[in-house]
């Protein structure tokens, strides 16, 4: 396990004072009390030298000023205290916490000082010459340990942002993901509910009149409903089971309709109540996005007829297939106006089948046909797989 670092400080600093200790005994002409301040000064800020580094720095260096002016000169012999030392400690600390500027502030002080120290007190000597270098050669050694070492926490420092975004981008697509699946499921269940609802609603009203008059029309038109709203719920199953399952394993996953199922989609219309034509051409194998693309604008275009068209209309759906699109057609000859449209529905149906047209990245536009009633055209472009 790492030790932490205030307690590898403080070993250093330990180690500092311990040698220091004899010199701050006796020192000629020098008063303890002095010799103790600059003793601390210059050792104990090594301890905090990496929380505070520009502050521990400059203790330690108003400590080795204080001590140039008492008690620079040679003691017992020695040009170098431990304590002195610690500048070097300092000045790799301001290059790697503090960055390269103020360690070029820190080390002019630090030269200025060597300098001042080196031919105040020991003079002009070939002694006074080689201290200085060893003490130069000490202090350039340290400003490349610092350098190294703050490019390193410089990187890591950099490494570790870099994850922060990438985390904080992969929650956002993921969220972004979510929303679009929302939104796919809403348009589907809009799809499923508004066709079966309004299939059974029609058929429900032609029951009731039929009832007396026609038993028999009415007994097919309750299994109408009774098939519509079975269909219906398989569908909601599916659909509830995806949005139930975290990971997709317990959901029993059903074919999703395509082009191939246009024809029963037609045939229950039919059987609804509202005459239907459906025409298509050239091949029908498409992708399965795009099929279940077509076949929902399909039935929604063939829901809103059946809701709006009126009674005695008829509709006609034309589906074909070229060598790079797909284009799709649903026409009425009701009586149903836009506006009628947009205010019994809401025109939610007209915006899903819009946004479905889009997220295939193709178009559609519906209005009101020329010969009468209502028509729904979209081109699907067709990506290949």
């Amino acid at each position: 396990m790492r030790a932490h670092p205030v307690f590898g400080d403080s070993l250093i600093a330990g180690v500092l004072l311990m040698g220091d200790v004899p010199l701050m005994i006796e020192a000629d002409g020098v008063p303890r009390p002095v010799l103790v301040l600059v003793g601390l000064m210059m050792i104990v800020p090594v301890v905090f030298r990496r929380r505070y580094p520009l502050a521990s720095a400059y203790v330690v260096l108003a400590g080795g000023a204080l001590q140039l002016f008492t008690h620079g000169d040679l003691v017992d012999g020695l040009a170098l205290r431990p304590s002195d030392f610690t500048l070097a400690v300092t000045l790799y600390t301001v290059v790697a916490y503090s960055g390269r500027r103020q360690g070029l502030i820190y080390t002019a002080f630090l030269v200025l000082g060597t300098f001042v120290w080196a031919l105040w007190r020991m003079g002009a000597s070939t002694e006074a010459a080689f201290v200085t270098l060893f003490v130069f050669v000490i202090f350039a050694f340290s400003w490349a340990l610092g350098e190294f070492v703050g490019a390193r926490r410089a990187y890591h420092a950099e490494l570790e942002q870099r994850l922060k975004l990438l985390e904080t981008e992969r929650d956002q697509q993921a969220r972004i993901a979510v929303g679009e699946e929302r939104s796919r499921i809403a348009r589907e269940l809009h799809d499923v509910v508004a066709h079966a609802v309004s299939v059974m609603v029609v058929q429900a009203d032609g029951a009731g009149y039929a009832i007396r008059s026609d038993p028999e029309l009415a007994a097919a038109a309750v299994r109408t409903i009774s098939d519509t709203g079975r269909q219906a719920l398989t569908e909601l199953r599916r659909l509830l089971g995806v949005l139930r399952s975290e990971d997709g394993s317990d959901t029993q996953w059903a074919p999703q309709p395509g082009l191939e199922d246009l024809s029963e989609l037609a045939e229950n219309v039919r059987a609804a109540g509202l005459p239907v034509r459906l025409e298509t051409y050239g091949d029908l194998t498409v992708p399965t996005g795009l099929g279940l693309g077509v076949y929902r604008i399909v039935q929604e275009a063939l829901t809103n007829t059946l809701k709006h068209a009126g009674s005695g209309a008829t509709a006609m759906v034309r589906v074909v297939r070229h060598e790079d699109r797909v284009e799709v057609e649903v026409a009425d000859d009701g009586f149903g106006t836009p506006h009628d449209l947009v205010s019994v529905s809401g025109g939610n149906g007209l915006i899903g089948m819009r946004e479905r047209a889009g997220v295939l990245g193709g178009m559609l536009d519906a209005g009101p046909n020329p010969g009468g009633g209502w028509r729904v055209r979209a081109m699907l472009p067709i990506v290949p797989s």
